[in-house]
């Protein structure tokens, strides 16, 4: 009779347990999930712990395409603008640091949760851009020309040579936000050559031969890389003699350069 009795709760158990099942699958879900994991994500990683260092930076706002697993050029820009902010060397990789200072950073991180878009508008080209933190745009080098990248690296070099790399950085990625802006010419020389637009251009050192460094500063740019937090302003306050740009709100220092709004 005991032996009966027992496999008979054991059989209600059973069913109880394929109940809960059927009625709660998110929460049976919920903690079979795994969460990051000890290997280091790098451009070219796959899996679900990609899929969950895309939703965290999602979530604090520097990774704005969709969640899909692969580790592409918009989630490591992502990740590099992250590590920038956080003080965390900048390279790329998400090890143990980027890893540990993110999960802390998104304590309220839910996979689960349907994540909405911030307000967006669409630009001169017809491109969504988010209005609240920028996420990392990447150029198509199909649009510009090789006298494009050679004016860029002139422009840069011209600006900001002396400066550390990642200003230099900053410099190129301002051209481009501009170039996404409707209230900018809409060519890169067209930008560059705007009257009062900048130093480099009036005192004539746009024409200086530029080195590697300023060149590699446009191609990271050019991939996404915004150091300046979408700036479509800067300038030097040691230098600086106009007024109004002392009016634009500021984002950040980088080097000698205030970058704004």
């Amino acid at each position: 009779m005991k032996t009966r009795w027992s496999w008979l709760a054991a059989g209600l158990s059973l069913v109880m347990a394929i109940a809960v099942l059927q009625t709660d699958p998110v929460s049976w879900k919920r903690h079979s999930v795994p969460t990051f994991t000890d290997r280091i994500l790098v451009k070219g990683s796959t899996g679900i712990d990609v899929r969950e260092l895309q939703g965290r930076l999602k979530l604090l706002g520097f990774y704005k395409q969709d969640v899909d697993g692969i580790f592409g050029w918009s989630t490591y820009w992502a990740v590099r603008n992250f590590q920038y902010r956080f003080g965390i060397k900048v390279d790329g990789k998400v090890g143990e640091d980027t890893r540990e200072k993110l999960v802390r950073a998104t304590r309220n991180y839910n996979p689960y949760q349907q994540q909405q878009a911030a307000p967006r508008r669409t630009g001169r080209r017809g491109r969504a851009t988010a209005t609240a933190t920028p996420s990392p745009i990447v150029h198509s080098s199909s649009r510009l020309s090789r006298g494009d990248m050679n004016l860029l690296a002139n422009a840069v070099y011209g600006e900001a040579r002396g400066e550390p790399y990642i200003g230099q950085v900053a410099i190129a990625a301002v051209i481009f936000n501009r170039l996404e802006d409707a209230r900018f010419p809409n060519t890169i020389s067209g930008i560059i050559f705007q009257p009062g637009a900048f130093t480099a251009v009036a005192d004539g050192q746009i024409w200086l031969t530029p080195n590697e460094t300023a060149r590699k500063a446009v191609s990271d740019a050019l991939n996404g890389w915004d150091p300046s937090g979408g700036a479509i302003y800067y300038f030097n306050p040691d230098t600086a003699t106009s007024k109004w740009i002392w009016s634009r709100p500021q984002i950040k220092k980088i080097g000698k350069h205030i970058f704004c709004r």
